[in-house]
């Protein structure tokens, strides 16, 4: 085998090995972004909460010898002139009893949209410890232009809250979403 042949397959060797480093890069790139998000979502870092829907029944005993506050907060992404508000900026509970807080939306645009509400909790350690069982936050939310809605987020604090937590703070911000949630999305008069 000659110089030459040689460096030509040196040279493919290396030009597969780099593709294939390339291909491997951006396929871990675009894996990242969820790979993350299950994880927060899983040992609730950053605040991340699950959005499925937790049972009520069955649930942890009320620690009536305690009290913690559950702060609200709202954002609406992207500087939109949307109402969005929770009806208390805060409520007191005892671990391990159920509460329901109203929110209120409203599509001040002259078009319908698909909304969805991201949630997020401070600290990150109470993030595991808050629980819905019902909240605007799990699907998308459809508003007709000038559509106004009430939605509940009915929620329970674990017991299991450490005991040097006694505020929690729930947040959550509104994100256009119609253009990805396409023209399917249900119609929903309560959500």
């Amino acid at each position: 085998m000659s110089a030459t042949e040689q460096g030509r397959k040196s040279v493919r060797r290396t030009a597969l090995i780099m593709v294939a480093v390339v291909a491997g890069m951006f396929g871990f790139g675009y894996a990242t972004v969820p790979l993350y998000n299950a994880l927060c979502t899983f040992i609730g870092l950053n605040g991340k909460v699950s959005t499925e829907a937790v049972s009520e029944s069955g649930g942890a005993a009320v620690d009536k010898t305690r009290l913690v506050k559950v702060q609200f907060v709202t954002t609406v992404n992207g500087g939109r002139n949307w109402e969005f508000r929770s009806e208390q900026a805060q409520v007191e509970v005892h671990p391990g009893e159920f509460s329901t807080v109203m929110f209120h939306a409203r599509n001040t645009e002259d078009h319908d949209i698909v909304a969805q509400a991201v949630p997020n909790v401070a600290p990150t350690t109470a993030a595991r410890h808050l629980r819905k069982s019902e909240c605007f936050c799990f699907n998308n939310q459809p508003f007709k232009a000038g559509e106004e809605k009430e939605m509940p987020v009915r929620f329970v604090i674990d017991p299991e809250l450490p005991p040097e937590v006694d505020t929690v703070t729930l947040s959550y911000t509104f994100f256009d979403v119609t253009q990805t949630a396409g023209k399917s999305a249900p119609a929903s008069p309560n959500s």
